[in-house]
Protein backbone atom coordinates (compact mmCIF):
# COMPACT_ATOMS: atom_id res chain seq x y z
CA UNK A 1 0.00 0.00 0.00
CA UNK A 2 1.52 3.61 -0.86
CA UNK A 3 -0.41 6.43 0.36
CA UNK A 4 2.25 9.39 -0.98
CA UNK A 5 1.61 11.89 -3.54
CA UNK A 6 4.08 11.95 -6.57
CA UNK A 7 5.76 15.02 -8.06
CA UNK A 8 2.79 14.22 -11.05
CA UNK A 9 0.49 14.52 -8.32
CA UNK A 10 1.46 17.57 -7.03
CA UNK A 11 1.32 18.90 -10.96
CA UNK A 12 -2.11 17.60 -11.71
CA UNK A 13 -2.98 19.27 -8.10
CA UNK A 14 -1.61 22.44 -9.34
CA UNK A 15 -3.15 22.60 -12.21
CA UNK A 16 -6.85 21.64 -11.13
CA UNK A 17 -6.09 24.49 -7.94
CA UNK A 18 -4.86 26.60 -11.18
CA UNK A 19 -8.27 25.98 -13.34
CA UNK A 20 -10.60 26.62 -10.39
CA UNK A 21 -8.75 30.15 -9.88
CA UNK A 22 -9.45 30.93 -13.27
CA UNK A 23 -13.27 29.50 -14.54
CA UNK A 24 -14.97 29.20 -11.10
CA UNK A 25 -17.59 32.24 -11.34
CA UNK A 26 -17.08 34.33 -7.56
CA UNK A 27 -20.92 34.59 -7.53
CA UNK A 28 -21.41 30.88 -7.56
CA UNK A 29 -18.59 30.02 -5.28
CA UNK A 30 -19.79 32.58 -2.63
CA UNK A 31 -23.22 30.79 -3.31
CA UNK A 32 -22.07 27.58 -3.16
CA UNK A 33 -19.71 28.70 0.51
CA UNK A 34 -22.69 29.72 2.11
CA UNK A 35 -25.39 27.26 1.11
CA UNK A 36 -23.11 24.63 -0.23
CA UNK A 37 -25.23 22.75 -2.80
CA UNK A 38 -25.80 25.60 -5.79
CA UNK A 39 -28.82 27.16 -7.24
CA UNK A 40 -29.77 25.26 -10.20
CA UNK A 41 -29.08 28.26 -12.86
CA UNK A 42 -25.39 27.97 -11.16
CA UNK A 43 -25.45 24.18 -10.99
CA UNK A 44 -26.05 24.36 -14.87
CA UNK A 45 -23.87 26.72 -15.42
CA UNK A 46 -20.80 25.30 -13.67
CA UNK A 47 -21.13 22.44 -15.16
CA UNK A 48 -21.05 23.23 -18.51
CA UNK A 49 -17.43 25.25 -17.57
CA UNK A 50 -16.66 21.48 -16.05
CA UNK A 51 -17.65 19.81 -19.01
CA UNK A 52 -16.11 21.93 -21.47
CA UNK A 53 -12.72 21.52 -19.97
CA UNK A 54 -13.52 17.55 -20.27
CA UNK A 55 -13.82 17.44 -16.79
CA UNK A 56 -17.88 16.97 -16.26
CA UNK A 57 -17.82 13.60 -14.59
CA UNK A 58 -14.23 12.76 -14.22
CA UNK A 59 -15.48 9.04 -12.88
CA UNK A 60 -17.41 8.13 -15.96
CA UNK A 61 -15.67 5.89 -18.81
CA UNK A 62 -14.21 7.32 -21.11
CA UNK A 63 -16.51 6.75 -23.99
CA UNK A 64 -18.79 8.62 -22.27
CA UNK A 65 -17.22 11.76 -21.50
CA UNK A 66 -15.12 10.92 -18.26
CA UNK A 67 -11.36 10.65 -17.53
CA UNK A 68 -9.05 8.03 -17.36
CA UNK A 69 -7.70 9.17 -13.85
CA UNK A 70 -6.93 7.24 -11.16
CA UNK A 71 -9.09 7.00 -7.94
CA UNK A 72 -5.94 8.96 -6.40
CA UNK A 73 -6.05 11.80 -8.69
CA UNK A 74 -10.44 11.71 -8.50
CA UNK A 75 -9.23 12.39 -4.97
CA UNK A 76 -7.32 15.10 -5.74
CA UNK A 77 -9.41 17.03 -7.96
CA UNK A 78 -12.46 16.91 -5.45
CA UNK A 79 -10.06 18.10 -2.62
CA UNK A 80 -9.17 20.95 -4.87
CA UNK A 81 -12.95 21.82 -6.03
CA UNK A 82 -14.47 22.08 -2.49
CA UNK A 83 -11.17 24.10 -1.73
CA UNK A 84 -12.39 26.10 -4.12
CA UNK A 85 -15.73 26.49 -3.03
CA UNK A 86 -16.79 25.33 -6.26
CA UNK A 87 -20.03 23.26 -6.47
CA UNK A 88 -20.03 19.51 -6.17
CA UNK A 89 -21.62 18.10 -9.63
CA UNK A 90 -25.67 17.07 -10.00
CA UNK A 91 -24.74 14.34 -7.47
CA UNK A 92 -27.78 12.15 -8.09
CA UNK A 93 -27.29 12.12 -11.90
CA UNK A 94 -24.07 12.10 -12.10
CA UNK A 95 -22.39 9.82 -9.27
CA UNK A 96 -25.73 7.65 -8.59
CA UNK A 97 -28.10 7.49 -11.89
CA UNK A 98 -25.14 7.29 -14.27
CA UNK A 99 -23.14 4.22 -13.16
CA UNK A 100 -26.35 1.99 -13.40
CA UNK A 101 -27.02 3.69 -16.62
CA UNK A 102 -23.66 2.66 -18.30
CA UNK A 103 -23.55 -0.76 -16.31
CA UNK A 104 -27.61 -1.97 -16.90
CA UNK A 105 -28.82 0.25 -19.03
CA UNK A 106 -29.29 -0.03 -22.84
CA UNK A 107 -26.94 1.99 -25.63
CA UNK A 108 -30.59 3.90 -26.61
CA UNK A 109 -30.31 5.09 -22.82
CA UNK A 110 -27.10 6.00 -22.34
CA UNK A 111 -26.72 8.02 -25.61
CA UNK A 112 -30.01 9.94 -24.48
CA UNK A 113 -29.23 10.85 -21.18
CA UNK A 114 -25.61 10.90 -20.48
CA UNK A 115 -25.37 13.91 -22.75
CA UNK A 116 -27.68 16.13 -21.36
CA UNK A 117 -26.18 14.90 -18.02
CA UNK A 118 -22.87 16.10 -18.66
CA UNK A 119 -23.39 19.48 -20.17
CA UNK A 120 -25.66 20.36 -17.42
CA UNK A 121 -28.77 20.65 -19.52
CA UNK A 122 -30.81 18.18 -17.38
CA UNK A 123 -31.26 17.78 -13.35
CA UNK A 124 -32.32 14.46 -12.05
CA UNK A 125 -33.32 13.65 -8.86
CA UNK A 126 -33.46 10.28 -6.73
CA UNK A 127 -36.92 8.86 -5.86
CA UNK A 128 -36.25 5.68 -3.31
CA UNK A 129 -37.81 6.93 0.37
CA UNK A 130 -40.82 6.64 1.31
CA UNK A 131 -43.20 7.60 4.44
CA UNK A 132 -42.97 3.90 5.47
CA UNK A 133 -39.90 2.65 4.09
CA UNK A 134 -36.59 4.59 4.72
CA UNK A 135 -33.64 2.94 5.44
CA UNK A 136 -35.76 -0.14 4.77
CA UNK A 137 -36.24 0.29 0.59
CA UNK A 138 -37.47 -2.88 0.97
CA UNK A 139 -40.45 -2.67 2.04
CA UNK A 140 -41.15 0.31 -0.52
CA UNK A 141 -44.92 0.11 -1.52
CA UNK A 142 -44.65 2.51 -4.75
CA UNK A 143 -46.01 0.13 -7.34
CA UNK A 144 -45.48 0.03 -11.45
CA UNK A 145 -47.92 -2.05 -13.64
CA UNK A 146 -47.41 -2.90 -17.24
CA UNK A 147 -49.91 -2.42 -19.11
CA UNK A 148 -49.30 -2.64 -23.12
CA UNK A 149 -46.21 -0.16 -24.00
CA UNK A 150 -46.90 1.47 -20.75
CA UNK A 151 -45.74 1.30 -17.14
CA UNK A 152 -48.34 2.75 -14.76
CA UNK A 153 -46.79 4.05 -11.35
CA UNK A 154 -49.17 4.50 -8.13
CA UNK A 155 -47.51 5.84 -4.73
CA UNK A 156 -45.67 8.33 -2.80
CA UNK A 157 -41.95 9.24 -2.46
CA UNK A 158 -40.48 11.64 0.07
CA UNK A 159 -37.40 13.18 0.86
CA UNK A 160 -36.60 13.62 -2.61
CA UNK A 161 -34.45 16.43 -3.16
CA UNK A 162 -34.41 18.87 -5.65
CA UNK A 163 -37.40 17.44 -7.06
CA UNK A 164 -39.21 20.80 -8.35
CA UNK A 165 -36.25 21.72 -10.28
CA UNK A 166 -35.15 18.81 -12.36
CA UNK A 167 -35.96 17.33 -15.46
CA UNK A 168 -35.96 13.76 -14.83
CA UNK A 169 -36.13 11.64 -11.82
CA UNK A 170 -35.35 7.67 -11.19
CA UNK A 171 -36.93 5.83 -9.15
CA UNK A 172 -37.35 2.44 -7.44
CA UNK A 173 -41.04 0.98 -7.74
CA UNK A 174 -42.35 -2.61 -6.80
CA UNK A 175 -43.46 -4.35 -10.08
CA UNK A 176 -44.29 -7.65 -8.10
CA UNK A 177 -45.51 -7.99 -5.11
CA UNK A 178 -45.56 -12.03 -4.97
CA UNK A 179 -41.71 -12.39 -4.54
CA UNK A 180 -39.63 -11.78 -1.87
CA UNK A 181 -39.73 -8.07 -1.42
CA UNK A 182 -35.81 -7.24 -2.63
CA UNK A 183 -36.65 -9.40 -6.01
CA UNK A 184 -40.00 -7.62 -6.73
CA UNK A 185 -38.15 -3.93 -7.22
CA UNK A 186 -37.64 -2.35 -10.26
CA UNK A 187 -35.28 0.53 -11.69
CA UNK A 188 -37.09 3.27 -13.56
CA UNK A 189 -36.94 6.65 -14.76
CA UNK A 190 -39.62 9.03 -15.03
CA UNK A 191 -39.69 12.55 -16.98
CA UNK A 192 -41.14 14.66 -13.80
CA UNK A 193 -43.61 17.10 -15.90
CA UNK A 194 -45.43 13.49 -16.59
CA UNK A 195 -48.97 13.95 -16.21
CA UNK A 196 -49.93 12.45 -12.44
CA UNK A 197 -46.77 13.82 -10.65
CA UNK A 198 -47.96 16.11 -8.29
CA UNK A 199 -44.23 17.59 -6.27
CA UNK A 200 -45.14 19.31 -2.69
CA UNK A 201 -42.46 20.99 -1.12
CA UNK A 202 -40.95 20.01 2.69
CA UNK A 203 -40.11 22.98 4.97
CA UNK A 204 -37.16 22.28 6.61
CA UNK A 205 -35.76 23.09 9.74
CA UNK A 206 -33.06 25.63 8.26
CA UNK A 207 -35.79 27.50 6.88
CA UNK A 208 -35.37 25.99 3.08
CA UNK A 209 -37.74 23.74 1.20
CA UNK A 210 -35.00 21.64 -1.41
CA UNK A 211 -36.60 18.59 -0.24
CA UNK A 212 -39.89 17.52 -1.58
CA UNK A 213 -42.72 14.88 -1.40
CA UNK A 214 -43.67 13.21 -4.70
CA UNK A 215 -46.92 11.96 -5.44
CA UNK A 216 -47.66 9.94 -8.79
CA UNK A 217 -51.26 9.34 -9.10
CA UNK A 218 -51.27 7.00 -12.53
CA UNK A 219 -48.08 7.62 -14.12
CA UNK A 220 -47.88 6.52 -17.64
CA UNK A 221 -44.19 5.58 -18.33
CA UNK A 222 -42.58 4.42 -21.56
CA UNK A 223 -42.29 0.81 -21.48
CA UNK A 224 -38.59 1.34 -22.54
CA UNK A 225 -38.00 3.78 -19.73
CA UNK A 226 -37.33 0.63 -17.35
CA UNK A 227 -33.99 0.38 -16.42
CA UNK A 228 -32.21 -3.29 -17.21
CA UNK A 229 -34.50 -6.13 -16.30
CA UNK A 230 -37.43 -5.70 -14.66
CA UNK A 231 -37.44 -7.36 -10.98
CA UNK A 232 -33.39 -6.39 -10.50
CA UNK A 233 -33.81 -2.91 -8.89
CA UNK A 234 -32.68 -3.75 -5.48
CA UNK A 235 -29.69 -5.27 -7.79
CA UNK A 236 -29.36 -1.97 -9.23
CA UNK A 237 -29.96 0.24 -6.13
CA UNK A 238 -26.91 -1.79 -4.08
CA UNK A 239 -24.34 -1.03 -7.24
CA UNK A 240 -25.50 2.39 -7.35
CA UNK A 241 -24.61 2.84 -3.73
CA UNK A 242 -21.62 0.77 -3.66
CA UNK A 243 -19.84 2.31 -6.27
CA UNK A 244 -19.20 5.30 -4.67
CA UNK A 245 -17.80 3.74 -1.62
CA UNK A 246 -15.73 6.74 0.53
CA UNK A 247 -18.64 9.15 -0.73
CA UNK A 248 -20.49 8.28 2.24
CA UNK A 249 -17.58 9.64 4.63
CA UNK A 250 -18.24 13.21 3.33
CA UNK A 251 -14.68 14.26 3.94
CA UNK A 252 -14.95 17.16 1.42
CA UNK A 253 -17.51 19.05 2.90
CA UNK A 254 -16.23 17.80 6.02
CA UNK A 255 -12.42 19.42 5.56
CA UNK A 256 -13.89 22.64 3.69
CA UNK A 257 -16.22 23.10 6.64
CA UNK A 258 -13.72 22.87 9.48
CA UNK A 259 -11.28 25.28 7.64
CA UNK A 260 -13.80 27.63 7.50
CA UNK A 261 -14.52 27.30 11.12
CA UNK A 262 -10.53 27.61 11.40
CA UNK A 263 -11.46 31.08 9.61
CA UNK A 264 -13.86 32.41 11.72
CA UNK A 265 -12.07 32.08 14.60
CA UNK A 266 -9.41 33.63 13.33
CA UNK A 267 -11.27 36.45 12.57
CA UNK A 268 -13.84 36.71 15.56
CA UNK A 269 -12.35 38.68 18.26
CA UNK A 270 -13.60 37.94 21.80
CA UNK A 271 -12.50 40.23 24.72
CA UNK A 272 -10.01 41.83 22.84
CA UNK A 273 -8.40 38.79 20.69
CA UNK A 274 -9.13 36.36 18.01
CA UNK A 275 -10.99 33.33 19.07
CA UNK A 276 -8.44 31.08 17.70
CA UNK A 277 -6.12 32.02 20.35
CA UNK A 278 -8.71 30.78 22.79
CA UNK A 279 -7.00 27.80 24.41
CA UNK A 280 -10.28 26.28 24.89
CA UNK A 281 -11.53 26.72 21.62
CA UNK A 282 -8.57 26.02 20.59
CA UNK A 283 -8.71 22.40 21.96
CA UNK A 284 -12.27 21.79 20.57
CA UNK A 285 -10.27 22.35 16.61
CA UNK A 286 -7.22 20.25 17.91
CA UNK A 287 -9.55 17.22 18.40
CA UNK A 288 -12.11 17.57 15.38
CA UNK A 289 -8.84 18.03 13.38
CA UNK A 290 -7.19 14.72 14.63
CA UNK A 291 -10.82 13.08 13.44
CA UNK A 292 -10.62 14.09 10.76
CA UNK A 293 -7.23 13.61 9.82
CA UNK A 294 -8.13 10.03 10.67
CA UNK A 295 -11.14 9.67 8.51
CA UNK A 296 -8.83 11.29 5.28
CA UNK A 297 -6.36 8.31 5.88
CA UNK A 298 -9.51 5.49 6.14
CA UNK A 299 -10.49 7.04 3.20
CA UNK A 300 -6.99 6.87 1.06
CA UNK A 301 -6.67 3.20 2.15
CA UNK A 302 -9.60 2.44 0.67
CA UNK A 303 -8.20 4.17 -2.42
CA UNK A 304 -5.09 3.01 -2.27
CA UNK A 305 -6.90 -0.99 -1.93
CA UNK A 306 -5.52 -2.00 1.05
CA UNK A 307 -6.39 -5.82 1.52
CA UNK A 308 -9.07 -5.67 4.91
CA UNK A 309 -10.81 -8.32 6.71
CA UNK A 310 -13.76 -7.07 7.00
CA UNK A 311 -16.43 -6.86 4.76
CA UNK A 312 -16.51 -3.46 2.41
CA UNK A 313 -20.35 -3.17 3.47
CA UNK A 314 -19.60 -2.71 6.93
CA UNK A 315 -16.35 -0.81 6.05
CA UNK A 316 -18.44 1.82 4.29
CA UNK A 317 -21.16 2.28 7.18
CA UNK A 318 -18.35 2.44 9.40
CA UNK A 319 -17.60 5.53 6.96
CA UNK A 320 -21.20 6.59 6.98
CA UNK A 321 -21.40 7.00 10.84
CA UNK A 322 -18.08 8.52 10.96
CA UNK A 323 -18.29 10.62 8.22
CA UNK A 324 -22.38 11.71 9.22
CA UNK A 325 -21.04 12.49 12.76
CA UNK A 326 -18.47 14.88 11.56
CA UNK A 327 -20.84 16.74 9.39
CA UNK A 328 -22.33 17.76 12.40
CA UNK A 329 -19.09 18.54 14.59
CA UNK A 330 -17.90 20.85 11.90
CA UNK A 331 -20.75 22.94 11.09
CA UNK A 332 -21.53 22.95 15.41
CA UNK A 333 -17.93 24.22 15.73
CA UNK A 334 -18.98 27.09 12.84
CA UNK A 335 -21.85 28.38 14.89
CA UNK A 336 -19.70 28.18 18.06
CA UNK A 337 -17.36 30.07 16.47
CA UNK A 338 -19.71 32.74 15.27
CA UNK A 339 -21.32 32.90 18.95
CA UNK A 340 -24.58 35.32 18.56
CA UNK A 341 -23.70 36.02 15.34
CA UNK A 342 -24.99 32.62 14.20
CA UNK A 343 -28.32 33.51 15.25
CA UNK A 344 -28.99 35.82 12.04
CA UNK A 345 -31.27 34.34 9.75
CA UNK A 346 -30.54 35.12 6.29
CA UNK A 347 -32.53 34.36 3.10
CA UNK A 348 -31.01 32.48 0.15
CA UNK A 349 -32.86 34.27 -2.04
CA UNK A 350 -32.59 37.96 -0.70
CA UNK A 351 -32.62 40.55 -3.39
CA UNK A 352 -28.96 42.02 -3.82
CA UNK A 353 -29.68 45.06 -2.66
CA UNK A 354 -31.39 43.33 0.69
CA UNK A 355 -28.07 41.49 0.92
CA UNK A 356 -25.96 44.24 0.43
CA UNK A 357 -27.27 46.34 3.35
CA UNK A 358 -26.95 43.28 5.39
CA UNK A 359 -23.40 42.93 5.20
CA UNK A 360 -22.48 46.30 5.90
CA UNK A 361 -23.62 45.29 9.67
CA UNK A 362 -23.12 41.87 9.87
CA UNK A 363 -19.61 39.38 9.01
CA UNK A 364 -19.79 37.60 5.50
CA UNK A 365 -19.29 34.70 7.08
CA UNK A 366 -22.00 34.38 9.15
CA UNK A 367 -24.18 34.20 6.11
CA UNK A 368 -25.22 30.40 5.73
CA UNK A 369 -23.80 28.86 8.41
CA UNK A 370 -26.47 28.07 11.04
CA UNK A 371 -28.80 26.87 7.86
CA UNK A 372 -25.93 24.20 7.52
CA UNK A 373 -26.12 23.59 10.95
CA UNK A 374 -29.33 23.03 11.44
CA UNK A 375 -29.81 20.66 8.21
CA UNK A 376 -26.49 18.91 9.54
CA UNK A 377 -28.98 17.34 12.60
CA UNK A 378 -30.65 15.29 9.70
CA UNK A 379 -27.03 13.61 8.28
CA UNK A 380 -26.69 10.60 10.78
CA UNK A 381 -30.39 9.98 9.11
CA UNK A 382 -30.11 10.40 5.46
CA UNK A 383 -28.27 7.80 3.56
CA UNK A 384 -28.82 4.88 5.78
CA UNK A 385 -29.80 6.02 9.53
CA UNK A 386 -26.89 5.98 12.27
CA UNK A 387 -28.31 2.96 13.60
CA UNK A 388 -29.28 0.51 10.78
CA UNK A 389 -25.52 1.19 9.82
CA UNK A 390 -24.59 -0.13 13.44
CA UNK A 391 -26.85 -3.01 12.80
CA UNK A 392 -24.93 -3.64 9.16
CA UNK A 393 -21.41 -3.64 10.94
CA UNK A 394 -22.47 -5.99 13.90
CA UNK A 395 -24.43 -8.40 11.31
CA UNK A 396 -21.43 -8.51 8.40
CA UNK A 397 -18.34 -7.67 10.18
CA UNK A 398 -19.05 -9.47 13.61
CA UNK A 399 -21.99 -12.08 12.93
CA UNK A 400 -24.62 -11.23 15.44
Amino acid sequence: MDLSFTAADGAFREEVRAFMREHLPREIAADTRRWNNPRPAYYRRWQRILADKGWGAPHWPVRWGGTDWSPLRKHIFFEELYRADGPDFGWQATHLLAPVLFAFGSEAQCERFAPKILNGDERWCQGFSEPGAGSDLASLKTSAELVGEEWILRGQKIWTSDAVDCEWGFFLVRTDATVKPQRGLSFIVVKMDTPGITIRPIHSIDGRHDLNEVFLDDVRVPRDQLVGEAGKGWTYAKYLLEKERTASAFLYFNRRRFDEAVAIARQTVVNGRTLIEDAGFARKLARVEADLDALSWSVLRILAEEQNKYDMNAVVSALKIRGSEMQQRVTGLQVDALGPLSMRHFERDAPTTEESDLLRHWAEFAIGSMSQFLFQRASTIYGGAREVQKNIIAKVAFGF
